[in-house]
């Protein structure tokens, strides 16, 4: 489901709400750490972990951290895994009720059309049809890619790329970036008919879709499995920084499980194919909830490379990585600093573990693109932004936003959202008027 990172820091129990503010505006946040965008499924986080045979936020933690395997949570079949799957969405989406509060858990049926969305009944279905037939066509994309993404485990998504034939400068979005590949449609039949695809659809419970939808599948995936090293690409050139003439560094801040878990050394190779012969550069991964992998190496304290993208990881807060190793010559300064989704905007206590970094970056006028989900968030995060006086030097729709559409998990009936579907740019602190007419006067 699309939630905001866990951003630089965990919950720090600091910045309590006020009892006379309205508890809608932040996140529901039950006492396992989970998220949910919405309140209208109360105890949802709880299922998903009876569904998954785990008992606690740390069972969950250990299988992100790659510390238990799925055999550990009763995990042992292919059939197993995708049933699991999608039994964590299993509630009627009009009432709201669990299948445990159900005098029959099997009652639930799953619509036809989109084979995403559960009722409790006909009477449930009819009620919520109207709202429903809005989306109920996207919501048929996101089961869909929601299992197709399996494949990306396997190793049969992303196939393989090749150099761009373009400068960079000249590749406007997706379209521009499917052009450059060559024997396209021999690579999507190859993953359309290989053995994994025909594995999922023997195990997934649910009927095999036609080829054309799988193929479009395939290439959604692909652009959100991408979009990381393309927006940074594009950060790379909105803030005019060459990967030609000298090796770089770039620290994805806020990082977790989602950037790192089961991540491989060649995962951001696209931006050698997008500079060709550049100079070297350096992803370090700085996070507190940065998962255990082959990436967990130290950074570097000679330069990137040359040609070559190293990734390296610190599992901690930004801060204190900065102290312990920017500081001390441990690790380089970096040329870019990229956040995906912070979600510092969710609620105050986000926002306070977020606080020492977002000054740090401001402070050291370092160049800074965050990405978001939606324009919702693109607002509330400017809002903060500019309270805390950052030089905002651009925003806008990323031309490299994932073509994934990904639902609120508790809420499925509202627009899907995309994974960094906007950007920020920001580079220091925001002018203050006159300032320097009074150091001039000193």
């Amino acid at each position: 489901p699309a939630q905001p990172n866990a951003g630089a820091a965990p919950k720090t129990g600091r910045s309590k709400k006020a009892p006379e503010e309205p508890a809608a505006r932040a996140p529901d946040v039950d006492s396992l750490g989970f998220q949910a965008m919405d309140r209208n499924v109360p105890g949802l986080s709880h299922v998903i972990l009876q569904k998954l045979n785990m008992k606690s936020y740390e069972d969950y933690k250990s299988a992100m951290d790659g510390r238990k395997s799925g055999s550990d949570f009763g995990i042992r079949t292919y059939f197993d895994m995708f049933q699991k799957m999608e039994d964590t969405f299993k509630f009627c989406v009009e009432c709201k009720k669990l299948p445990d509060a159900l005098l029959d858990p099997k009652s639930l049926r799953r619509c036809k059309r989109c084979q995403n969305v559960y009722y409790c009944g006909v009477a449930c279905q009819r009620a919520n049809w109207p709202l429903h037939k809005k989306f109920c066509k996207k919501l048929k994309l996101v089961a869909l890619d929601r299992l197709v993404e399996w494949l990306i485990f396997t190793g049969d998504i992303p196939f393989p790329t090749d150099t761009w034939t373009k400068p960079a400068r000249d590749v406007k979005g997706w379209e521009d970036w499917f052009s450059m590949q060559e024997q396209l449609e021999e690579k999507l039949g190859a993953i359309v008919a290989g053995r994994y695809m025909t594995l999922l659809w023997a195990n997934a419970g649910k009927p095999r879709p036609e080829d054309a939808e799988l193929r479009e599948s395939i290439r959604r995936l692909v652009t959100d499995f991408h979009s990381r090293p393309l927006t940074i690409g594009l950060g790379l050139r909105l803030f005019g920084i060459d990967p030609f003439t000298r090796p770089l560094t770039v620290h994805v801040v806020g990082a977790s499980h989602v950037e790192t878990l089961n991540t491989r050394l060649t995962d951001y190779d696209e931006l050698t194919r997008m500079f060709p012969g550049h100079q070297g550069v350096e992803m370090v991964m700085v996070g507190v909830d940065v998962v255990d992998g082959p990436i967990m190496r130290p950074p570097l304290t000679t330069l990137a490379p040359r040609g070559k993208v190293y990734l390296s990881s610190y599992k901690g807060l930004y801060h204190d990585f900065w102290e312990s190793h920017v500081e001390t010559k441990l690790a380089a300064p970096p040329d870019l600093v990229v956040g995906f989704h912070p979600g510092f905007h969710a609620c105050p206590d986000l926002l306070a573990g977020w606080l020492p970094t977002l000054l740090l970056l401001r402070d050291y006028r370092l160049p800074v693109l965050f990405t978001v989900y939606s324009e919702q968030e693109l607002k509330a995060s400017l809002q903060i932004l500019v309270e805390l006086e950052m030089h905002i030097v651009g925003y806008a729709s990323n031309p490299f936003a994932s073509l994934r559409p990904e639902q609120v998990y508790s809420s499925p009936n509202k627009p899907p959202v995309y994974c960094s579907s906007h950007y920020i740019a920001l580079l220091g602190a925001e002018a203050v008027p006159g300032a320097e007419e009074l150091e001039d006067d000193d």
